[in-house]
């Protein structure tokens, strides 16, 4: 039987474990600039690769893995110079310094950028 006392447990117990969810819960660190940025870019790269002129965000970062990044997403971070750049004018210089960085081929990751190919590997991550 559902008495007064029972059903104020149970909104405790509700608010409890909704605390609980809210608390631990991880928050997201998208950093859809970035990808905005490399869009705009390089429009050509976004057609090719991407579905519907998006790209993903493997652009940087492993597939399975969005807090590593492949050998391009190293080069640009360090290109950048600071965390959590929201500046679009700082983003696209950065692109742009990131396009004299070499890969482990040897090739820079501009070359690869003008042949039409993704500058980072998806599976490859540091």
């Amino acid at each position: 039987m559902l008495t007064m006392k029972n059903l104020g447990r149970f909104v405790i117990a509700g608010a409890c474990l909704f605390a609980i969810v809210v608390l631990s819960s991880g928050s997201a660190s998208a950093r859809p600039q970035f990808k905005t940025a490399f869009e705009k870019a390089y429009p050509d790269l976004a057609k090719k690769h991407g579905t519907d002129g998006k790209l993903t965000c493997a652009v940087c970062h492993p597939v399975k893995d969005k807090k590593k990044r492949n050998d391009y997403g190293v080069a640009l971070t360090k290109t950048l110079g600071e965390k959590n750049v929201k500046d679009a004018d700082k983003i696209k210089e950065a692109l742009t310094k990131a396009e004299a960085e070499k890969n482990a081929d040897g090739k820079t990751y501009g070359e690869l950028i003008k042949a039409g190919e993704l500058p980072g590997k998806a599976e490859e991550a540091n």
